[in-house]
């Protein structure tokens, strides 16, 4: 996972084209708290961890339920090889389609 300690926000979303509206609302961030964020402001971790998952990764985290969370758990828990050979797939067929 890339570590995003010294994240540069106001980089990402220029390089996306996006308004701070458009870019922080994702986030479930408001406009103001963003550009605080893009001023220097220390950002807390969940949101450089939500800002990496959003924008960086290009996650739909609307998409996301509990209910995955709980799946990838117990695959890594119960059958770690079974689990690792899933994303193993799952990062090969993403690369293919890029």
């Amino acid at each position: 996972m890339k570590s995003m300690e010294n994240v540069d926000a106001r980089e990402i979303r220029r390089k996306l084209a996006m308004n701070q509206q458009q870019f922080w609302s994702k986030l479930g961030v408001t406009q103001s708290g963003g550009s605080r964020y893009e001023s220097g402001r220390n950002m807390p971790r969940p949101v450089q961890q939500l800002l990496r998952l959003v924008h960086v990764e290009q996650i739909d985290i609307a998409k996301v339920k509990r209910e995955d969370f709980e799946i990838i758990e117990f695959l890594k828990t119960q059958d770690p090889e079974l689990y690792k050979s899933l994303k193993k797939q799952a990062r090969s067929k993403a690369k293919k389609a890029a």
